[in-house]
Protein backbone atom coordinates (compact mmCIF):
# COMPACT_ATOMS: atom_id res chain seq x y z
CA UNK A 1 0.00 0.00 0.00
CA UNK A 2 1.58 3.92 -1.27
CA UNK A 3 2.11 5.71 2.08
CA UNK A 4 0.83 8.85 2.88
CA UNK A 5 3.48 11.76 2.81
CA UNK A 6 4.09 12.62 6.60
CA UNK A 7 3.09 16.31 7.94
CA UNK A 8 5.99 16.78 11.35
CA UNK A 9 4.12 19.32 13.86
CA UNK A 10 6.55 21.57 15.89
CA UNK A 11 7.01 20.38 19.73
CA UNK A 12 3.23 20.72 21.54
CA UNK A 13 1.85 21.97 18.48
CA UNK A 14 -0.42 18.59 18.49
CA UNK A 15 -2.44 20.32 21.45
CA UNK A 16 -5.13 21.58 19.22
CA UNK A 17 -5.30 17.82 17.75
CA UNK A 18 -5.46 16.00 20.68
CA UNK A 19 -8.88 18.32 21.47
CA UNK A 20 -9.68 16.84 17.85
CA UNK A 21 -9.80 20.63 16.52
CA UNK A 22 -9.98 20.16 12.50
CA UNK A 23 -7.17 22.42 10.91
CA UNK A 24 -3.72 22.56 10.93
CA UNK A 25 -2.40 25.89 10.20
CA UNK A 26 1.11 25.99 8.27
CA UNK A 27 2.80 27.94 11.85
CA UNK A 28 2.64 24.66 13.52
CA UNK A 29 4.76 22.65 10.81
CA UNK A 30 7.80 21.65 11.44
CA UNK A 31 9.08 19.51 8.31
CA UNK A 32 7.56 17.63 5.72
CA UNK A 33 8.33 14.17 4.68
CA UNK A 34 7.85 13.06 0.90
CA UNK A 35 6.40 15.62 -1.84
CA UNK A 36 2.55 15.95 -1.12
CA UNK A 37 0.64 17.50 -4.30
CA UNK A 38 -2.69 19.92 -2.81
CA UNK A 39 -5.67 18.01 -2.35
CA UNK A 40 -3.53 14.85 -1.32
CA UNK A 41 -4.26 12.20 1.89
CA UNK A 42 -1.42 13.12 4.32
CA UNK A 43 -0.63 11.28 7.45
CA UNK A 44 -0.13 14.35 10.63
CA UNK A 45 2.66 13.10 13.50
CA UNK A 46 3.49 14.65 16.61
CA UNK A 47 7.52 15.78 17.14
CA UNK A 48 8.24 12.20 19.07
CA UNK A 49 7.00 10.48 14.93
CA UNK A 50 3.19 8.90 16.71
CA UNK A 51 0.43 9.43 14.24
CA UNK A 52 -2.30 11.46 15.53
CA UNK A 53 -4.49 12.61 12.44
CA UNK A 54 -5.03 12.20 8.54
CA UNK A 55 -6.59 14.52 6.28
CA UNK A 56 -6.12 16.82 2.90
CA UNK A 57 -3.27 18.46 2.38
CA UNK A 58 -3.73 22.55 1.49
CA UNK A 59 -1.59 24.85 0.27
CA UNK A 60 -2.09 27.88 2.10
CA UNK A 61 -2.17 29.16 5.89
CA UNK A 62 -5.26 25.94 6.95
CA UNK A 63 -2.34 23.76 5.43
CA UNK A 64 -4.47 20.35 6.30
CA UNK A 65 -8.10 19.84 7.17
CA UNK A 66 -8.47 16.85 9.23
CA UNK A 67 -10.36 13.86 8.27
CA UNK A 68 -9.70 11.40 11.35
CA UNK A 69 -8.19 10.51 14.23
CA UNK A 70 -8.43 7.15 13.63
CA UNK A 71 -5.03 5.69 13.07
CA UNK A 72 -6.12 2.51 11.34
CA UNK A 73 -8.83 4.20 9.17
CA UNK A 74 -8.46 4.51 5.19
CA UNK A 75 -9.83 7.41 3.52
CA UNK A 76 -11.22 5.57 0.73
CA UNK A 77 -14.66 4.88 -0.60
CA UNK A 78 -15.95 3.15 2.35
CA UNK A 79 -15.17 6.52 4.52
CA UNK A 80 -17.12 9.07 2.34
CA UNK A 81 -20.03 6.19 2.43
CA UNK A 82 -19.73 5.71 6.26
CA UNK A 83 -19.69 9.53 6.66
CA UNK A 84 -22.56 10.22 4.36
CA UNK A 85 -24.36 7.47 5.59
CA UNK A 86 -24.18 8.83 9.52
CA UNK A 87 -25.39 12.36 8.11
CA UNK A 88 -28.06 11.07 6.45
CA UNK A 89 -29.42 8.76 9.46
CA UNK A 90 -29.15 12.07 11.90
CA UNK A 91 -30.70 14.63 9.29
CA UNK A 92 -33.56 11.25 9.35
CA UNK A 93 -33.92 11.47 13.00
CA UNK A 94 -34.38 15.37 13.08
CA UNK A 95 -37.24 14.75 10.59
CA UNK A 96 -36.08 16.54 7.60
CA UNK A 97 -36.46 13.84 5.15
CA UNK A 98 -40.26 13.84 5.61
CA UNK A 99 -41.51 14.70 1.59
CA UNK A 100 -44.22 16.02 1.73
CA UNK A 101 -43.77 18.73 4.17
CA UNK A 102 -39.74 19.38 3.65
CA UNK A 103 -37.42 17.67 1.26
CA UNK A 104 -34.75 20.56 1.48
CA UNK A 105 -32.28 20.27 3.91
CA UNK A 106 -28.34 20.38 4.63
CA UNK A 107 -26.92 17.08 4.81
CA UNK A 108 -23.15 17.65 4.86
CA UNK A 109 -21.97 21.16 7.20
CA UNK A 110 -17.74 21.22 6.55
CA UNK A 111 -16.46 20.40 9.91
CA UNK A 112 -20.42 20.34 11.67
CA UNK A 113 -20.26 16.83 10.16
CA UNK A 114 -16.52 16.10 10.27
CA UNK A 115 -15.89 16.52 6.60
CA UNK A 116 -13.78 19.86 6.02
CA UNK A 117 -14.33 21.43 2.92
CA UNK A 118 -17.33 19.65 2.34
CA UNK A 119 -21.23 21.36 1.72
CA UNK A 120 -23.86 19.45 0.56
CA UNK A 121 -27.46 20.39 0.51
CA UNK A 122 -30.13 18.58 -0.59
CA UNK A 123 -33.40 20.19 -3.06
CA UNK A 124 -35.90 17.18 -3.70
CA UNK A 125 -34.47 14.71 -5.73
CA UNK A 126 -31.22 16.79 -6.27
CA UNK A 127 -27.92 17.10 -4.15
CA UNK A 128 -25.68 20.46 -4.75
CA UNK A 129 -22.80 19.79 -4.06
CA UNK A 130 -19.26 22.51 -2.91
CA UNK A 131 -16.17 21.83 -2.40
CA UNK A 132 -14.16 24.41 -0.61
CA UNK A 133 -10.50 22.32 -0.46
CA UNK A 134 -9.03 20.27 -3.46
CA UNK A 135 -9.09 17.63 -1.72
CA UNK A 136 -12.54 17.27 -1.80
CA UNK A 137 -12.43 17.78 -5.38
CA UNK A 138 -10.39 15.23 -6.11
CA UNK A 139 -12.89 12.66 -4.15
CA UNK A 140 -15.95 14.59 -5.67
CA UNK A 141 -16.82 11.42 -7.50
CA UNK A 142 -16.59 8.96 -4.57
CA UNK A 143 -18.81 11.51 -2.81
CA UNK A 144 -21.19 11.12 -5.27
CA UNK A 145 -21.43 7.91 -5.50
CA UNK A 146 -22.01 7.46 -2.21
CA UNK A 147 -25.06 9.63 -2.18
CA UNK A 148 -26.67 8.09 -4.90
CA UNK A 149 -26.29 4.65 -2.34
CA UNK A 150 -27.37 6.36 0.50
CA UNK A 151 -29.98 9.14 -0.06
CA UNK A 152 -33.47 7.58 -1.04
CA UNK A 153 -35.09 9.21 -4.15
CA UNK A 154 -31.88 10.91 -5.09
CA UNK A 155 -31.60 11.35 -9.35
CA UNK A 156 -28.88 14.12 -9.53
CA UNK A 157 -25.86 15.17 -8.17
CA UNK A 158 -24.51 18.38 -9.22
CA UNK A 159 -21.38 20.09 -8.36
CA UNK A 160 -20.94 23.87 -7.91
CA UNK A 161 -17.24 24.75 -7.00
CA UNK A 162 -16.27 27.25 -9.46
CA UNK A 163 -17.08 30.76 -6.60
CA UNK A 164 -15.58 27.71 -3.63
CA UNK A 165 -12.36 26.21 -4.47
CA UNK A 166 -8.95 28.52 -3.86
CA UNK A 167 -8.59 30.25 -6.70
CA UNK A 168 -5.00 29.63 -6.86
CA UNK A 169 -5.75 26.03 -7.33
CA UNK A 170 -4.56 24.50 -10.58
CA UNK A 171 -7.80 22.08 -11.33
CA UNK A 172 -10.96 22.35 -13.46
CA UNK A 173 -13.57 23.16 -11.01
CA UNK A 174 -16.23 23.65 -13.77
CA UNK A 175 -20.01 23.13 -12.72
CA UNK A 176 -21.62 20.03 -13.68
CA UNK A 177 -23.57 17.19 -13.29
CA UNK A 178 -21.62 14.28 -11.32
CA UNK A 179 -25.03 12.34 -11.64
CA UNK A 180 -28.01 12.79 -13.91
CA UNK A 181 -28.95 16.28 -15.42
CA UNK A 182 -31.64 17.88 -14.38
CA UNK A 183 -32.62 20.64 -17.04
CA UNK A 184 -34.54 23.25 -14.54
CA UNK A 185 -34.35 24.61 -11.53
CA UNK A 186 -37.02 22.36 -9.00
CA UNK A 187 -39.69 23.56 -6.60
CA UNK A 188 -38.73 22.22 -3.67
CA UNK A 189 -40.32 22.42 -0.14
CA UNK A 190 -39.73 24.03 3.57
CA UNK A 191 -42.27 23.74 6.33
CA UNK A 192 -45.15 23.10 3.65
CA UNK A 193 -43.94 25.79 1.98
CA UNK A 194 -42.91 26.08 -1.53
CA UNK A 195 -39.89 27.80 -2.99
CA UNK A 196 -38.00 27.34 -6.50
CA UNK A 197 -34.58 26.99 -6.36
CA UNK A 198 -31.82 27.89 -9.22
CA UNK A 199 -28.23 26.39 -8.12
CA UNK A 200 -27.01 26.66 -11.26
CA UNK A 201 -27.34 30.45 -11.20
CA UNK A 202 -28.36 31.73 -7.75
CA UNK A 203 -26.27 32.19 -4.79
CA UNK A 204 -24.52 29.39 -3.23
CA UNK A 205 -26.38 25.99 -3.30
CA UNK A 206 -29.79 28.10 -4.49
CA UNK A 207 -31.59 28.48 -1.19
CA UNK A 208 -30.66 29.68 2.21
CA UNK A 209 -31.59 26.75 4.28
CA UNK A 210 -29.84 27.77 7.55
CA UNK A 211 -32.80 30.35 8.05
CA UNK A 212 -35.47 27.64 8.23
CA UNK A 213 -36.17 27.51 11.75
CA UNK A 214 -35.77 31.49 12.51
CA UNK A 215 -37.94 31.86 9.26
CA UNK A 216 -40.65 29.80 11.29
CA UNK A 217 -39.92 31.99 14.78
CA UNK A 218 -40.73 34.97 12.66
CA UNK A 219 -44.30 33.61 11.15
CA UNK A 220 -44.95 33.45 14.92
CA UNK A 221 -44.72 37.17 15.31
CA UNK A 222 -45.94 38.91 11.66
CA UNK A 223 -49.34 38.36 12.98
CA UNK A 224 -51.04 42.10 11.82
CA UNK A 225 -47.60 43.32 11.80
CA UNK A 226 -46.54 45.63 8.57
CA UNK A 227 -43.04 43.63 7.64
CA UNK A 228 -40.11 44.88 5.92
CA UNK A 229 -37.54 42.24 4.64
CA UNK A 230 -34.04 43.66 3.76
CA UNK A 231 -31.80 41.32 1.59
CA UNK A 232 -34.22 39.37 0.47
CA UNK A 233 -32.99 37.35 -1.94
CA UNK A 234 -35.41 34.59 -2.09
CA UNK A 235 -37.89 35.56 -0.44
CA UNK A 236 -38.24 33.16 2.24
CA UNK A 237 -39.03 35.31 5.45
CA UNK A 238 -41.41 37.26 3.39
CA UNK A 239 -43.97 34.31 2.67
CA UNK A 240 -43.21 32.86 5.97
CA UNK A 241 -44.61 36.33 6.72
CA UNK A 242 -47.24 35.94 4.83
CA UNK A 243 -48.47 32.58 6.06
CA UNK A 244 -48.62 33.72 10.03
CA UNK A 245 -50.93 36.55 9.07
CA UNK A 246 -48.75 39.73 8.44
CA UNK A 247 -50.63 42.68 7.37
CA UNK A 248 -48.18 43.75 4.64
CA UNK A 249 -44.91 42.38 3.60
CA UNK A 250 -42.38 44.62 1.73
CA UNK A 251 -39.38 42.61 0.52
CA UNK A 252 -36.56 44.72 -0.72
CA UNK A 253 -33.16 43.68 -2.16
CA UNK A 254 -30.08 45.28 -5.00
CA UNK A 255 -30.42 42.19 -7.47
CA UNK A 256 -33.01 42.81 -9.87
CA UNK A 257 -32.56 38.86 -10.26
CA UNK A 258 -33.25 38.27 -6.42
CA UNK A 259 -36.73 40.71 -6.92
CA UNK A 260 -38.22 38.92 -9.69
CA UNK A 261 -37.16 35.35 -7.39
CA UNK A 262 -39.14 36.90 -4.82
CA UNK A 263 -41.59 37.54 -6.33
CA UNK A 264 -41.84 33.96 -8.43
CA UNK A 265 -41.81 32.44 -4.51
CA UNK A 266 -44.66 34.65 -3.00
CA UNK A 267 -46.60 33.70 -6.09
CA UNK A 268 -46.04 29.97 -5.90
CA UNK A 269 -47.14 30.11 -2.14
CA UNK A 270 -50.06 33.25 -2.70
CA UNK A 271 -50.69 33.76 -5.74
CA UNK A 272 -52.56 37.35 -6.26
CA UNK A 273 -51.84 38.18 -2.99
CA UNK A 274 -52.11 42.05 -2.85
CA UNK A 275 -50.21 42.21 0.43
CA UNK A 276 -47.02 41.30 -0.93
CA UNK A 277 -44.52 44.08 -2.78
CA UNK A 278 -41.04 43.81 -3.60
CA UNK A 279 -38.59 46.67 -4.25
CA UNK A 280 -35.27 46.86 -6.05
CA UNK A 281 -33.53 49.33 -4.09
CA UNK A 282 -29.87 49.22 -1.45
CA UNK A 283 -30.61 48.63 1.80
CA UNK A 284 -29.26 51.53 3.57
CA UNK A 285 -30.85 53.87 0.99
CA UNK A 286 -34.46 52.17 1.34
CA UNK A 287 -34.47 52.75 5.14
CA UNK A 288 -33.89 56.33 4.94
CA UNK A 289 -37.32 57.24 4.87
CA UNK A 290 -39.79 54.98 6.41
CA UNK A 291 -40.03 56.28 9.55
CA UNK A 292 -42.58 54.19 10.98
CA UNK A 293 -43.63 52.86 8.54
CA UNK A 294 -42.87 48.79 9.45
CA UNK A 295 -43.05 47.29 12.84
CA UNK A 296 -41.59 44.04 11.73
CA UNK A 297 -38.01 44.36 10.08
CA UNK A 298 -35.65 41.69 8.99
CA UNK A 299 -32.05 42.59 8.40
CA UNK A 300 -30.17 39.10 6.47
CA UNK A 301 -27.28 40.59 5.22
CA UNK A 302 -24.69 38.97 3.23
CA UNK A 303 -21.50 38.40 5.21
CA UNK A 304 -19.81 41.76 5.82
CA UNK A 305 -16.88 39.72 6.71
CA UNK A 306 -15.42 36.80 5.00
CA UNK A 307 -11.73 37.39 6.05
CA UNK A 308 -10.58 38.57 9.34
CA UNK A 309 -8.70 41.85 8.02
CA UNK A 310 -11.62 43.50 7.29
CA UNK A 311 -13.36 42.48 10.62
CA UNK A 312 -13.17 45.72 11.96
CA UNK A 313 -15.03 47.48 8.78
CA UNK A 314 -17.65 44.28 9.10
CA UNK A 315 -18.51 45.62 12.75
CA UNK A 316 -18.91 48.96 11.65
CA UNK A 317 -21.37 48.06 9.09
CA UNK A 318 -23.23 46.02 11.03
CA UNK A 319 -23.51 48.88 14.00
CA UNK A 320 -24.74 51.32 11.10
CA UNK A 321 -27.57 48.99 9.42
CA UNK A 322 -29.03 48.44 12.44
CA UNK A 323 -28.77 51.81 14.10
CA UNK A 324 -30.40 52.97 10.74
CA UNK A 325 -33.31 50.17 11.39
CA UNK A 326 -33.62 50.95 15.12
CA UNK A 327 -33.80 54.52 13.95
CA UNK A 328 -36.89 53.82 11.50
CA UNK A 329 -38.83 50.58 13.10
CA UNK A 330 -42.40 51.64 14.45
CA UNK A 331 -42.48 51.82 18.30
CA UNK A 332 -42.91 48.53 20.12
CA UNK A 333 -41.65 47.67 16.39
CA UNK A 334 -39.76 43.93 16.53
CA UNK A 335 -36.20 43.56 14.73
CA UNK A 336 -34.87 40.22 13.20
CA UNK A 337 -31.05 41.03 12.86
CA UNK A 338 -28.40 38.64 11.49
CA UNK A 339 -24.67 38.17 10.77
CA UNK A 340 -23.90 35.56 8.92
CA UNK A 341 -20.05 36.04 8.75
CA UNK A 342 -17.68 33.68 10.27
CA UNK A 343 -14.98 36.12 11.60
CA UNK A 344 -17.51 37.65 13.49
CA UNK A 345 -18.10 35.87 17.23
CA UNK A 346 -21.36 35.93 18.80
CA UNK A 347 -20.26 38.46 21.38
CA UNK A 348 -18.55 41.13 18.81
CA UNK A 349 -21.83 41.11 17.33
CA UNK A 350 -24.25 41.72 19.86
CA UNK A 351 -21.60 44.45 20.62
CA UNK A 352 -21.98 46.15 17.55
CA UNK A 353 -26.09 45.94 17.95
CA UNK A 354 -25.74 47.40 21.44
CA UNK A 355 -23.68 50.36 19.93
CA UNK A 356 -26.16 50.93 17.89
CA UNK A 357 -28.88 50.86 20.36
CA UNK A 358 -26.95 53.21 21.75
CA UNK A 359 -26.79 55.42 19.50
CA UNK A 360 -30.61 55.54 18.63
CA UNK A 361 -31.61 56.10 22.43
CA UNK A 362 -33.97 53.49 21.76
CA UNK A 363 -35.03 51.16 24.87
CA UNK A 364 -34.37 47.19 23.15
CA UNK A 365 -34.98 44.19 25.06
CA UNK A 366 -33.73 40.90 23.55
CA UNK A 367 -36.04 38.23 23.19
CA UNK A 368 -34.07 35.27 21.49
CA UNK A 369 -30.22 34.93 20.56
CA UNK A 370 -30.60 32.90 17.40
CA UNK A 371 -28.12 30.70 15.50
CA UNK A 372 -28.25 28.00 12.61
CA UNK A 373 -30.29 25.03 12.40
CA UNK A 374 -29.50 21.17 13.47
CA UNK A 375 -28.94 20.19 10.14
CA UNK A 376 -25.87 22.84 10.11
CA UNK A 377 -24.08 21.27 13.25
CA UNK A 378 -21.54 22.79 15.34
CA UNK A 379 -18.43 20.68 15.64
CA UNK A 380 -18.10 20.98 19.33
CA UNK A 381 -14.25 20.65 18.93
CA UNK A 382 -14.38 23.53 16.61
CA UNK A 383 -16.27 26.73 17.23
CA UNK A 384 -15.42 28.15 13.68
CA UNK A 385 -18.41 25.74 12.46
CA UNK A 386 -20.95 27.99 14.32
CA UNK A 387 -21.32 31.08 11.62
CA UNK A 388 -24.98 31.95 12.33
CA UNK A 389 -26.18 34.05 14.29
CA UNK A 390 -28.69 36.74 15.07
CA UNK A 391 -31.02 38.46 17.60
CA UNK A 392 -34.73 38.89 17.93
CA UNK A 393 -35.43 42.52 19.55
CA UNK A 394 -38.51 44.16 21.15
CA UNK A 395 -37.84 48.09 20.33
CA UNK A 396 -39.71 50.62 22.29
Amino acid sequence: MKKNPIIVLKPKREETLSRFHLWVFSGAIDRIEGTPKEGDVVDVVNSFGSLVAKGHYQIGSIAVRILSFDKNETIDEKFWLHKINLAYTIRKSLGLVAGDKNNAYRLIHGEGDGLPGLVIDIYSDTAVMQAHSVGIHYAKEFIADSLMQVVEGLKNVYYKSEGTLPYKASVNNENCYLVGNCPEACVAIENGLKFHVDWLKGQKTGFFIDQRENRSLLEFYAKDRDVLNMFCYTGGFSFYAMRGGAKSVCSVDSSAKAIDLTKRNVELNFPNDMRHKAVTEDAFKYLEGIKNKYDLIILDPPAFAKHRDVLKKALIGYRKLNAKAFEQIAPNGILFTFSCSQVVTKEQFRLAVMSAAVQSKRNVRILHQLTQPADHPINIYHPESEYLKGLVLWVE
